[in-house]
């Protein structure tokens, strides 16, 4: 008996030595998680300050000041359209653009101020949200109002903020959803992906490019993690409700065959060539925000990459990363990348405040704010309506497209009541065939007082709105001679649009004709009208 137990002594039971192994490698994973934790500590938020709402309110004061000038974009010409005849979806877009532009129309029919109020507030939401994701990156108050104020002069945010066009909601989703996301890494608090699945959702309803975004970040989380977000319940359901927000639309695009695919085939093809091209791509991406202000951009690439402290968020670098290569390969437009180059100006402020504080810091903060003022001035002649309409040299324009798409549509329609009176034909007999949505845009915006006849066109979802019943004449505009010989036996040239200024955009000297005679019936002859582009 005596040697049985002193044997049982030296003896350790199974069951004993597993729990002991279970215990002590329990043990190990915290003592290591904790020596982690340590090594790469998370960075505390910066302190509050109002001063981003008040430069965000300033940009909104500004942009509202020039909204009346020059006239309507003719993507806005395109919306309002498109805002009388609201539905689930259109061939190039969602309808949230078209449904605020409906709003505004009917709140202060025909003003361009009303129109334009509801970017100017977007505009200056994303101010406040770019200093926002500087704050929860550790930023101090000189990092966030350096952060706003870069924001506010950027030449995207300044193009965006001015026109009513659906970039303008896209920024400020994109980041409104890159601020949650580094908030929920921060905090740990899963449930802000609730919130990040709404505005996603909406944002969807807009245009699709954000899905792109989550695509990235999706990849992002598998390259840099944490992994185990992709199974938290309250991410999946962020998830959820986005696709939830958005099945109204895509269950338009199923009815009607998916014209998204069609449209985005023209995109990655070239057939549109407004800031589209790989080359204008990359150069875009040292513009966007401004020349001056690429090194905070760059800046805040490197601190995302490489700064211990934000090693949580190296998701966000990395989907800044994935959504610049994703789009320059499939051939997406330059600008596509702007709400992801703020969020690099908000982590770039950061470091570039800490390095104006050492050194020669008042040398080093004067040409921070030397590079923020430059921005601004540039930015503001380049993207806004300052200079008068008449005075617009051809250099602008060859920058900022935009500028001379908004210039000169009275004038348009002008030249199109000039030929319209020298036909002697009954008004109800005829009609205006236009090569593009902004053409008939005008036409319905400042026809009428006119007299001139209902505007068709093929292009995206005007091609819906047709084709007319009958029309034994046509006034046509925006189209090669060649090409509308194909369409009618008789074709003949009838005058030109002229602006009253040398303005160089797509319009200005262009062929006004009148055809007769079309070689098929009108419903064969819209199959080869319409186009998307």
């Amino acid at each position: 008996m005596t040697s049985s137990v002193a044997a049982g002594a030296d003896t350790v039971h199974p069951v004993a030595e597993t729990v002991h192994r279970r215990i002590t490698w329990h043990t190990l994973r915290r003592v290591t998680a904790t020596t982690r934790q340590k090594a790469a500590p998370r960075t505390e938020p910066g302190p509050r300050t109002w001063s981003p709402w008040v430069v965000g309110g300033a940009l909104a004061v500004v942009l509202l000041a020039f909204a009346g000038r020059y006239g309507y974009h003719r993507d806005e010409l395109y919306f309002l359209i498109l805002g009388r005849r609201l539905d689930w979806g259109y061939v190039d877009q969602g309808p949230l653009a078209p449904l605020i532009a409906r709003l505004a129309d009917t709140l202060a029919p025909d003003s361009l101020t009303a129109l334009r109020t509801a970017s100017a507030l977007f505009s200056a939401v994303t101010v406040v949200l770019v200093a926002a994701i500087a704050r929860e990156l550790g930023g101090s108050r000189q990092a966030q109002q350096l952060a706003a104020l870069i924001a506010a002069v950027s030449s995207m945010v300044l193009a965006a903020g001015h026109l009513h066009m659906t970039a303008t909601f896209d920024i400020t989703a994109w980041l409104a959803v890159s601020w949650l996301v580094i908030r929920s890494l921060r905090t740990g608090d899963t449930r802000l992906m609730l919130a990040a699945g709404v505005v996603t959702g909406v944002a969807l309803l807009n245009k699709y490019l954000i899905a792109g975004f989550a695509v990235a970040l999706l990849g992002a989380v598998l390259i840099a993690g944490p992994r185990r977000r992709l199974r938290d319940p309250w991410v999946l359901g962020g998830a959820a409700l986005a696709l939830l927000i958005w099945l109204p639309n895509l269950l338009w695009q199923a009815r009607n065959d998916w014209p998204q695919l069609e449209m985005a085939e023209s995109l990655s093809t070239g057939e549109d060539t407004s800031y589209g091209g790989r080359l204008v791509f990359v150069a875009l991406q040292f513009v966007l925000i401004s020349p001056f202000l690429v090194p905070v951009c760059a800046a805040g690439a490197v601190a995302l990459f490489r700064r211990p402290q934000w090693r949580t968020y190296r998701v966000i670098g990395w989907a800044w990363a994935l959504v610049t290569v994703g789009f320059l390969l499939i051939g997406g437009k330059g600008y596509y990348t702007a709400p992801l180059l703020l969020v690099l100006a908000a982590a770039g402020s950061v470091p570039t405040v800490e390095w104006w504080n050492r050194g020669r810091a008042a040398l080093r903060r004067g040409l921070v704010v030397a590079a923020v003022v430059l921005s601004g001035l540039v930015g503001g002649v380049l993207m806004l309506p300052i200079l008068p309409p008449d005075g617009v040299p051809d250099a602008i324009v060859a920058v900022n497209y935009d500028a001379g798409e908004t210039i000169g549509w009275p004038e348009f329609a002008d030249s199109l009541a000039r030929v319209q009176r020298s036909l002697q034909t009954e008004p109800d007999r005829t009609i205006i065939l236009t090569a593009n949505y902004g053409e008939a845009g005008a036409v319905a915006r400042y026809g009428r007082e006119r007299g001139l006849p209902r505007a068709y066109s093929g292009h995206n979802s005007m091609a819906r709105f047709g084709p007319p019943e009958r029309a034994d004449v046509v006034i046509a505009v925006g189209y090669r001679e060649a090409t509308l010989r194909r369409l009618f036996a008789e074709v003949e040239p009838a005058g030109r649009i002229d602006l009253k200024n040398d303005i160089d955009n797509d319009e200005n000297g262009g062929r006004i004709w009148v055809c007769r005679s079309p070689r098929e019936p009108w419903p064969r002859l819209w199959d080869r009208i319409r186009h998307v582009g």
